[in-house]
């Protein structure tokens, strides 16, 4: 949903590092706990080849997560995601630092989350995004929200958003148009 049209896509240009959060945006919320205490979580495989195509256009993606998973480690892994910061409840001193050890500006960052722990890090970035399915409290934060759902292609239409707003897209899907 844009609630800002030119002043959207001013702000999606200037990106350079893409936030993710990860239940409720990676995934479609649901965790999964089998009887041998084994957790199991849905991710989209557009999102993943979106993060993809977002790196291979020279911008970098970050997952900051409140819980900690050996899922998320190995989503990250397979996705080759560098920063992968679980178990953080305090996202934006963490998103201080990275911005600071990064030497980036704030306007420069985009985040992606859903629920009340991520207004904090939405108010401090230059495109804050909420996904369809946030609740409202976070959505009146958001600079964008999106048509899709968490864990159903939302990270990939951000990045798809972002990557024709940089003027980016055609060229990291050129070699699949030849």
């Amino acid at each position: 949903m844009d609630k800002g049209g030119i002043e959207l896509e001013s702000r999606a240009r200037k990106v350079r590092l893409l936030v993710l959060d990860v239940d409720g945006v990676m995934t479609d919320g649901r965790i999964i706990i089998d009887s041998k205490g084994v957790e199991s979580k849905f991710f989209d495989v557009k999102d993943g080849h979106g993060i993809k195509l977002f790196m291979r256009a020279g911008l970098d993606v970050i997952i900051i997560t409140g819980r900690e998973s050996n899922v998320v480690t190995s989503r990250a892994m397979e996705l080759g995601i560098k920063d992968v910061y679980q178990g953080i409840h305090n996202k934006s001193e963490l998103l201080e630092r990275i911005i600071r050890e990064k030497g980036i500006d704030a306007e420069k960052v985009a985040f992606i989350g859903d629920d009340l722990t991520d207004i904090p890090v939405m108010k401090r970035v230059g495109f804050a995004v909420a996904v369809r399915d946030s609740v409202e409290e976070v959505k009146a934060f958001a600079h964008y929200i999106t048509e899709r759902k968490g864990g159903r292609g939302a990270v990939r239409e951000v990045i798809e958003f972002i990557l024709k707003a940089q003027g980016r897209w055609e060229d990291v899907v050129k070699k699949y148009l030849i």
